[in-house]
């Protein structure tokens, strides 16, 4: 017997939730148990997902103090204890408060899973499950709409001159002795900025843009650099033979990378 118990206040997303109880039956098979508890406004913007999938809701009681976490945590043990219990137990959620009741849970000898938005899952939470399975890596992320001109001008900036047609005229007068040579430095300019877009990209890139490009870098969470190089280099913010260590590195003062020797993360200190 399967369950999955959903912290509907830490996922809240339809669609994560969706693929989770995808993901979840395909690697593991049918899922007997569906559970989602959170608070009545969670609860409303999950009702079309929960009927389709048949999750059973769990609302909180409206007090002055989240609950949801103690609530999910009852009801695991409770199907711990039943006969025969679960084999395998879905927590989707990224808290770290959970720890404690996973490693209850494995103690009984109950395989432990979880589900969770990799930017909201703790690093310090993973060691104690049996598996991660991440949701949400095939969404677009989007920019906020206030740095969205932002990224638009960053774009126009790197984005080459287009040619200008040149139309036939009648003969006009020999040009002065200057002229040859603006036009010279005008066809260098061009050739140059053709030769090396890299440097371009790098000119316009600020935090600004790079948090624009990549939203999830506000939850000022440990993100892998990898995810964060991609959507840079997609976003032409970053050249193809750059790296991405050597661009944060540029902004000690907005940016943190670890580990020191071979960073692999990175994170937002502030804008």
């Amino acid at each position: 017997m399967i369950a999955l118990l959903i912290d509907a206040d830490n996922l809240s997303s339809p669609a994560w939730v969706d693929e989770a109880v995808e993901t979840l039956e395909r690697n593991e098979g049918a899922v007997a148990i569906r559970r989602a508890y959170g608070s009545a406004e969670n609860m409303k913007g999950l009702a079309d997902v929960l009927r389709l999938r048949a999750i059973r809701p769990f609302v909180n009681l409206p007090l002055s103090k989240n609950t949801t976490d103690m609530s999910l945590a009852v009801d695991a043990m409770e199907l711990a204890c039943l006969a025969p219990r679960p084999k395998l137990m879905a927590i989707a959620s990224g808290d770290l408060d959970f720890v404690p009741l996973v490693v209850r849970l494995r103690e009984r000898g109950i395989r432990v899973v979880c589900i969770s938005e990799r930017a909201k899952l703790s690093q310090d939470a993973i060691p104690a499950y049996d598996q991660v399975i991440y949701v949400g890596a095939g969404q677009v992320l989007v920019p906020e709409p206030e740095k969205l001109e932002i990224l638009a001008l960053a774009v126009e900036v790197v984005r080459p001159a287009p040619k200008k047609s040149v139309a036939k005229a009648a003969p006009v007068k020999p040009a002065t002795t200057k002229a040859p040579a603006v036009a010279t430095k005008k066809a260098a300019v061009k050739k140059a900025a053709k030769k090396s877009p890299g440097k371009a990209a790098e000119a316009v890139t600020s935090p600004q843009t790079i948090v624009a490009a990549f939203p999830n870098l506000r939850l000022g969470q440990w993100l892998e650099l990898s995810d964060v190089a991609k959507i840079l280099h997609d976003k032409k913010l970053l050249a193809k033979s750059a790296t991405s260590t050597k661009l944060f590195k540029k902004f000690p003062e907005h940016f943190e990378l670890t580990p020191a020797g071979k960073p692999n993360k990175v994170r937002l200190i502030q804008l």
